[in-house]
């Protein structure tokens, strides 16, 4: 073997397939639902990150998740879309109608192993689900040469146990066999061990990728999936933002940017475009309503922020004294197009390919350059976030069925408060005039009686998109109906307005989530 091809093969070795769940497990997250048009805005983005495999959701929940995996599989030319399935031919079979349109389709079956989830969850015996296992993986692997098999509740699993099923899923055809630590429970420790022990117990690993899937209860779910890969596994799953059921799963711009950063002591490697990190990220919480927190590693408003003197001080005369990424590398750049009330339609355009928005439609451009001159007329400074917030808050809102037309408040400490609504409802316009306990009660009373429903306000939030007394509001709130949580977001230079398109959006997810019912068992 010659020099380069050893490197060749050396690299081959330790590159890691990026296998990413927003669309599936990330959308588990209490009030995080996207409609089909956002789904495919968030799947295209992470093509264009050159992510590996794109999990685009459950095709058996509804039609809607069927719908959006299809609709996903058709458009995608070079990640892989998987769909995933429980282990019975119903689900495989409406798996494989989602993604058979692919360029590079997935099957990805998953079936609980734990004494605890075999009991209690499946009510079967262990040789059942090992027999559930191999006829799943058969049948399965007839349809789509692609197979992938989980374990759900791997960490928890008899290791014994765990190695056979790993070995029959593998013989039955399994390509990729995935270690899911299904309710956040291990440690990197004892996670590097067990893949370690799959490596060393299970005769014909080689013929399939180890994967691992965590979840981060205790905070783990990076530094778990760092372990396993030092273990030997080559595909992590993962999440933009970390998102996800209950705290959520690996953070795939922690875990693509940890490998990137530290390649000294994990030379290792991701094909992933970093570059495009932050705008994925902007992306899911706008279409989510789902806030990044401002120390979130790698993503939040304050990873490259510095204000201590010190830190100031090493910043100005060396980057690297405090900074081990640079912002160039996850997509944050200087801007070199400063906008204002003066700035023209085409100077707005070139601002928004600048920012990564090259391909607006002329109606999406032409009502976010309305609400820019809008809000440029009543704010000095506008700045990158500021219009970040309104392409945000307008472009990625597509066929709903509420929409916000005017909003006039009146307030103070004499009373009473009242709002004078207008909103669009089917094509239709109706106004409003209600009084309230405060000038955002009022507003929430008037949309409730422009269109009446039964909901509980879960959360109201309202954090300024940058500084200054004429800071842009953005304002995330909550509904919840019959144990169904939607998270809706607005931005406005009006608090009471973005409070207002909060709402709608909500109550438009709310609307969509109505039509979606998901199977019991769903995890992984």
């Amino acid at each position: 073997m010659s020099a380069e091809t050893k490197q060749v093969a050396e690299n081959d070795a330790n590159r890691v397939t990026v296998f990413d769940t927003t669309l599936r497990d990330g959308e588990q997250s209490p009030g995080c639902s996207m409609n089909l048009e956002e789904k495919i805005r968030v799947a295209t983005v992470l093509e264009e990150m050159q992510v590996d495999v794109i999990e685009a959701g459950f095709p058996i929940a509804s039609n809607g998740d069927f719908e959006a995996v299809h609709e996903i599989a058709k458009r995608l030319k070079t990640s892989a879309v998987a769909g995933l399935a429980r282990a019975t031919t119903k689900d495989i079979d409406r798996a494989w109608e989602a993604v058979k349109p692919a360029k590079h389709p997935r099957i990805h079956v998953f079936l609980s192993t734990s004494p605890l989830h075999m009991k209690f969850k499946l009510q079967m015996e262990p040789e059942a689900v090992h027999q559930a296992v191999v006829d799943s993986i058969s049948y399965a692997r007839n349809l789509c040469d692609d197979v992938e098999w989980s374990p759900e509740d791997g960490t928890r699993t008899e290791k014994d146990f765990l190695c056979r099923c790993v070995e029959s899923a593998i013989k039955a055809g399994a390509r990729t066999i995935n270690i899911p630590d299904t309710v956040g429970y291990t440690v990197p420790e004892e996670f590097f061990a067990l893949i370690e022990m799959l490596r060393n117990r299970v005769p014909n690993i080689d013929k399939a990728v180890l994967s691992v899937h965590c979840h981060n209860d205790l905070g783990l779910a990076v530094a778990n999936s760092l372990a396993a890969v030092r273990a030997g596994a080559r595909q992590v799953e993962c999440t933009i933002n970390g998102i996800g059921e209950r705290a959520g799963n690996a953070a795939l711009e922690e875990v693509v940017m940890a490998l990137r950063v530290r390649s000294d002591v994990m030379p290792y490697h991701t094909g992933v475009k970093t570059e495009m990190i932050t705008k994925a990220s902007r992306l899911l919480s706008a279409v989510t309503g789902f806030t990044v927190q401002p120390n979130k590693a790698i993503v939040g408003a304050n990873a490259f922020a510095h204000e201590s003197g010190i830190h100031q001080d090493g910043m100005l005369k060396n980057a690297e004294t405090y900074e081990i990424i640079t912002p160039e590398s996850v997509g944050l750049t200087q801007s070199t197009l400063v906008m204002g009330k003066h700035s023209g339609r085409h100077a707005f355009k070139a601002k928004l390919a600048e920012m990564g928005y090259p391909d607006l439609s002329d109606n999406a451009l032409e009502d976010a350059f309305q609400r820019f001159k809008d809000l440029a007329d009543h704010k000095k400074d506008v700045f990158d976030e500021d219009i970040l917030a309104l392409i945000d808050d307008s472009v990625v809102r597509t066929n709903d069925r509420i929409r916000f037309l005017s909003l006039q408040v009146v307030c103070g400490s004499k009373g009473p408060q009242t709002a004078e609504l207008e909103l669009e409802v089917d094509g239709q316009t109706q106004k409003a005039t209600a009084e309230g306990n405060g000038p955002v009660d009022a507003v929430f009373s008037a949309i409730r009686e422009i269109f009446p429903h039964q909901t509980k306000l879960q959360l109201y939030q309202v954090h300024a998109v940058t500084e200054g007394t004429d800071a842009q509001a953005e304002v995330t709130v909550r509904l919840e109906e019959e144990g169904r949580t939607v998270n809706g977001q607005g931005a406005d230079h009006d608090t009471l307005v973005a409070s207002a398109r909060a709402y709608v959006n909500a109550l438009n997810k709310l609307l969509l989530k109505r039509q979606r019912t998901a199977p019991a068992a769903l995890s992984a």
